[in-house]
Formats: structure tokens, sequence, C-alpha cells
């Protein structure tokens, strides 16, 4: 997973999550309508385990069309079934199955990596959940051999027994998994907002960075998930807004894009939007937003 950060004379690349209703296609086109030069998709269902094969000719028109449209950052973001911490065996297996078929398509896709949520144990603790996580990110690993793609753990706003409200939590995981060079993170800012990172001022923001930094290194952070928060910093609610209309607002979006450790990485919106909306104009204008808040 190299080469996602920009040389500092550039600008960063910056996407949004699109739909593939109609095919992959049709993320490309909502991203040139969005003037993105990033994207994160679903390469199926994210509510069904199955998944249609993607056809070569499919994979190869979505490769041409995102380099013809500029976009030179891909994520995927895995499916909201997959459950790497769980008790369940069988959860755990077709996690671990699911997950390997992710990483599998995104290369076809030519995709950097997939985002994943390191999921629950419930009842069973954070110990018990964390090793479940770091046994399934393995075996994934272990299956796809000879794949570039990543697994980028994405953290949590803290709700219920979720993994990844800390970024300890996080570097526990990837220790577990031995540190493999295959696995970074995503970091949210409306996640890293509800469950109690301030951002809302340039020593806060710093103050994220170093402890960031400290636990899990910044060399294994990959993107940025752009997202405002309905609610108020130590919620522990995961609610997005659009940029600048929730609780870190423009103030605090100008801080995380000009801190040092945050330059140059990758962002994706995951904003609310009108899909029916062909012009994108929702994304256009958060785009826009951050563009105007980021200085070079």
């Amino acid at each position: 997973m190299g080469g996602t950060k920009m040389e500092a004379a550039e600008r960063r690349l910056l996407g949004a999550h699109m739909s593939i209703s109609g095919g992959f296609l049709t993320a490309v086109r909502q991203s040139v309508a969005a003037e993105a030069t990033a994207l994160q998709i679903f390469t199926k269902s994210q509510l069904r385990w199955d998944a249609p094969p993607i056809s070569v000719t499919a994979a190869r028109e979505f490769r041409e069309a995102a380099a013809t449209a500029g976009i030179r950052f891909i994520s995927v973001h895995d499916s909201y079934l997959i459950n790497l911490a769980s008790g369940s065996e069988e959860l755990w297996k077709k996690s671990v199955a699911s997950l390997t078929l992710e990483v599998r398509r995104a290369e076809l896709l030519g995709c950097a990596c997939v985002v994943l949520h390191p999921g629950s144990p419930k009842e069973d603790g954070a110990a018990a959940g964390i090793a479940r996580v770091a046994k399934g990110l393995c075996e994934v690993l272990a299956a796809t051999p000879d794949s570039p793609v990543g697994l980028a753990l994405e953290n949590t706003a803290g709700q219920g027994a979720t993994l990844g409200v800390s970024f300890a939590e996080l570097a526990a995981i990837i220790k577990a998994a031995d540190g493999d060079r295959r696995i970074g993170v995503c970091l949210d800012t409306c996640h890293a907002f509800a469950s109690g990172y301030e951002l809302r001022s340039p020593m806060a923001v710093r103050m994220m960075a170093e402890e960031f930094d400290r636990e899990i290194g910044l060399k294994r952070l990959w993107l940025l998930h752009l997202n405002d928060s309905r609610k108020d910093v130590g919620s522990r609610v995961d609610r997005h807004e659009q940029i600048g209309k929730g609780c870190i607002g423009e103030e605090g979006f100008r801080c995380v894009l000009n801190d040092p450790a945050f330059r140059g990485i990758p962002g994706i919106l995951e904003t609310p939007k009108e899909e029916s909306d062909a012009t994108m104009r929702d994304d256009r204008e958060n785009l826009a937003i951050l563009r105007r808040l980021e200085t070079l």
C-alpha cells in the first residue's frame, strides 16, 4: 500500500462513496459529475452475502473509465454483514470468506484497499474480539498472498460493543496480526469526533495525530473518511452530516486538512446526498468546501 500520499505541491485526492447501481461505470459517471479525483464503492450489495461474478470486460471498462476520468485512488468498503470479531463460528467463517472475496474483487477492479469495520464481539469483551479479528485478517492475507490490495481498519464511533473506538484498539489488532504491511487504517472524522477526539482546534488535531502516530504509526494511515457529525464530541453516536453543517464545522475540517500528519492522504465523503441527482450537487459542494479549506 504505497503511493497514497501525494507530493506536497499537489492537490489532495478527494472523492465520495458512489453507487454501482446499474454497473460499476455508474460510480465513475457520478465521480465525474462531482468533480472527484478519488472514489469508494461497494463491489456488491452491502446487505447480501452472495456476490455476482465480475466479468473481465466489466472490470477492464471500469479501470479504463476511472483512469480516463482522472480518478487516482479507489477504495472498496466491505459488506456490513462481515463481523470478524463475532463469537459465532459460522458467522466468523462466513466473514473471513466474504472478506477474502472482497479482496479479490477489489484487485480485479484496480482498487487500493478494502475498508472494514473491526466488528463487535458483543458480550465476549474486547480482548476476545481483538484476537478473532486478527486471526481473521491473517487468514484473509494468507489466502491472497499475491494481492496488492490492503485491508484498512476503520475507527468507530463507539456504539455498543464495537471495536476500534480508540487507536489503541486498532493498534492491538494490527499487532496481533503480526503487523502485516498489508494492514492499514481508514480514519473517519465523524467516528473519531463521536468517540471523543476533539477536532475543532489545531492543537486538538495535533494531539490526535500524535496519538495515532504513537499507537499505530502514520505510515499505516491510508485514507480519510471526511464526514461531519450531527452529534457533539463524545456522543458515541454515528450520524454523518454535510461538511460544515454538523458539530465539527468548517473550522474542524480546516484543522484536519491542514495538519502536517494528514497532508496528502486521500479523502472520501460519506455524507448524506440525493442519490437520484445526476449532477451530484451535494458531493460536488462538499468537495468544493474541502478544497477551499485546505491550503497548499
